[in-house]
C-alpha cells in the first residue's frame, strides 16, 4: 500500500512544484507558491487550491480568484435541444442577430453566472443560431466557450509541452526550434540512460532539459556554454528532482582549445580570480558610506568620549567580521566552481563521449569541428540551425576533413489536421518550417594517410593477364 501511495504522489500537485498552465492553445510555466497572485490570459487567480489535486485537472476560476475542480457533464444544455438548418446561405452577418449587448453580458457576469450559463443565454438570444447548420452551431459554441468560460488546466511539465509553449509564445528565444524537430534530434543523437552527452545550445535550456529528461537521471551531460555562464531557465521549468542535477556538468566553450592542447590550468586561473575577488571585497568595504560626522576637527575631538571610542571599536569589529564572512563566502563559491570545472574537464579529457547535440544562434561550423574530437568512434552527432546555409558549410567541411559518415541534411515537415466527423481537413494556419538538422556518425581516422588524398582512396589497378603463346 505504501508503494501505491508513493506512486500516486508523483501524479499530484505539490507546493513548490513547477507546472504548466493551459487554456486552449496557450501555455505558461510557473511554480506553485502559497498566496501568489497569478495572471494568465487576462485573469488573475491563486493556485493554493490546486495543491493535492491530480495533474491534468481542469479548474474553474470562481470569485476571489480561487480554483475549484470542474465538474464533468454528460451533455451540455446548449447543444442538447438543437434545431439545425440545412445550409448557411441565407444568414447575413449584420451584427443584429444577437439581442444581448455588451452591458447585458457584463451584468450577467456581475450576477455570478458561470461561463456555461452565459453561453446558454447567448444561444437563446441569437436569432440565427437555430438556422445554422449543426457544424456551424458547434463552432459557435466552441468560440463562445473560449471567450467566456473561466477555466485553466494544470499540466505536469514535459519536453513536448514546454517545446510547444516556447514555440507558441517566444519562438525566437529557442531559435524557432519546433517540437517535432526536437524529437528528431533526440532520436538521431541516440539519447538514452547511462550515456555521456555533450550539449551546446542557446535555446533557453530547452534542449538541455529535453536531453536530461530522456536520460532519466542516469549518465552524464556536459553543457558547453558560451559567455559568462550557463542559461538554466528552461531546465528549471522541467522541475527535475535533485538527483537529476548531479549528472549535469558545465564547461565553458572558450576553454575547449586549451583542453585539446593540454594547456588548461584551472588552478592558476582561479588563483588570480581569488586575488581579484579579495581586492573587490576590500574595495567594496572602502566605498561603503560611514557614519556622517559634523563640525570641525577641534569640535569633534572635544566631543569624543570613552563611550564613543568603544562604539567605534565595536562598529569596526563588526565591519571586519562582515568583510571576513563575505570573503569566505566568495572563496567557497570559487572553490565549488573550480571543483565543477575540474570534474567537467576530467570527463572531457577521456574523449569518449557518446553523443553531441548542437542548437545555437552561433555559427555551428567551428563549434562542431572542435567538439567532434571529444566523441568516440561510431557515435552520433546532431546539429540544428534555423537556416540551411550554415549546415551546408558544416557538411562540406566534414566531407573535406573526414572522420564522419552517413551525413544527412534534412528538413522536418509537420502538418496539423482537424479530425471531426465529415469535416477532416488540414488546418488553415500552421508552422511553415521547423528548421534544418545535420546528422552523422563519427569514425576512427587513419592519421598515417592524408584525409583529402584521392590517390589513397583509389583501388589498385588490375594486373594485365598474360596469354600463353606457342612458339
Amino acid at each position: 500500500m505504501a508503494d501505491n501511495g508513493d506512486d500516486d504522489s508523483q501524479y499530484r500537485i505539490k507546493e513548490g512544484d513547477y507546472v504548466v498552465l493551459k487554456r486552449g492553445d496557450i501555455y505558461k510555466a510557473m511554480q506553485i507558491q502559497p498566496r501568489k497572485k497569478v495572471i494568465f490570459e487576462k485573469q488573475w487567480f491563486f493556485l493554493d487550491n490546486a495543491v493535492g489535486q491530480l495533474y491534468s485537472t481542469t479548474f474553474e476560476i470562481v470569485s476571489g480568484g480561487n480554483l475549484q475542480p470542474q465538474k464533468h457533464k454528460d451533455a451540455e444544455s446548449a447543444s442538447d435541444a438543437k434545431e439545425a438548418g440545412t445550409d448557411n446561405r441565407n444568414i447575413v452577418d449584420d451584427g443584429k442577430s444577437q439581442k444581448l449587448t455588451r452591458d447585458d453580458i457584463e451584468t450577467l457576469k456581475e450576477q455570478g453566472l458561470k461561463g456555461q450559463e452565459i453561453i446558454q443565454q447567448l444561444v437563446e438570444n441569437s436569432s440565427t443560431f437555430r438556422v445554422k447548420t449543426e457544424y456551424a452551431q458547434d463552432k459557435y459554441i466552441k468560440k463562445k466557450k473560449k471567450k467566456y468560460e473561466s477555466t485553466v488546466t494544470i499540466l505536469k511539465p514535459s519536453c513536448r509541452i514546454l517545446a510547444m509553449m516556447y514555440h507558441g509564445r517566444e519562438p525566437g528565444k529557442i531559435c524557432h526550434l519546433r517540437y517535432d524537430t526536437l524529437a528528431q534530434m533526440l532520436t538521431l543523437a541516440n539519447i538514452h540512460a547511462g550515456s555521456k552527452v555533450l550539449v551546446f545550445e542557446t535555446c533557453a535550456g530547452l534542449v538541455l532539459g529535453a536531453v536530461m529528461e530522456r536520460m532519466g537521471g542516469y549518465g552524464s551531460v556536459i553543457q558547453m556554454y558560451p559567455g559568462g555562464g550557463p542559461v538554466r531557465a528552461g531546465v528549471e521549468s522541467f522541475g527535475f528532482p535533485a538527483h537529476f542535477h548531479d549528472m549535469l556538468h558545465e564547461f565553458p566553450i572558450c576553454h575547449v582549445n586549451a583542453l585539446l592542447a593540454g594547456t588548461l590550468d584551472t588552478t592558476a586561473k582561479d588563483a588570480n580570480a581569488d586575488e581579484k575577488l579579495s581586492d573587490m571585497a576590500a574595495e567594496e568595504e572602502q566605498n561603503q558610506p560611514g557614519p556622517k560626522q559634523q563640525g570641525s576637527p577641534d569640535e569633534q575631538s572635544m566631543e569624543t568620549s570613552t563611550g564613543d571610542d568603544s562604539g567605534q571599536d565595536q562598529e569596526k569589529r563588526e565591519k571586519e567580521k562582515r568583510k571576513e564572512a563575505k570573503a569566505q563566502e566568495k572563496k567557497v563559491k570559487l572553490e565549488e566552481k573550480r571543483r565543477k570545472l575540474a570534474a567537467a574537464a576530467a570527463l572531457l579529457e577521456g574523449r569518449n563521449a557518446d553523443g553531441l547535440v548542437i542548437a545555437s544562434r552561433f555559427h555551428p561550423c567551428p563549434v562542431l569541428m572542435g567538439l567532434l574530437k571529444f566523441l568516440s568512434p561510431s557515435r552520433p552527432f546532431v546539429v540544428f540551425s534555423q537556416y540551411k546555409e550554415p549546415l551546408i558549410e558544416c557538411y562540406t567541411k566534414l566531407k573535406e576533413h573526414g572522420g564522419a559518415v552517413n551525413l544527412r541534411l534534412t528538413d522536418t515537415w509537420l502538418r496539423h489536421y482537424q479530425v471531426l466527423p465529415n469535416r477532416t481537413h488540414p488546418l488553415l494556419l500552421m508552422s511553415g518550417g521547423g528548421g534544418y538538422v545535420l546528422s552523422g556518425t563519427t569514425i576512427a581516422m587513419d592519421r598515417s594517410k592524408p584525409a583529402g588524398s584521392q590517390r589513397a582512396e583509389e583501388p589498385a589497378p588490375k594486373r594485365l593477364k598474360l596469354t600463353d603463346t606457342e612458339g
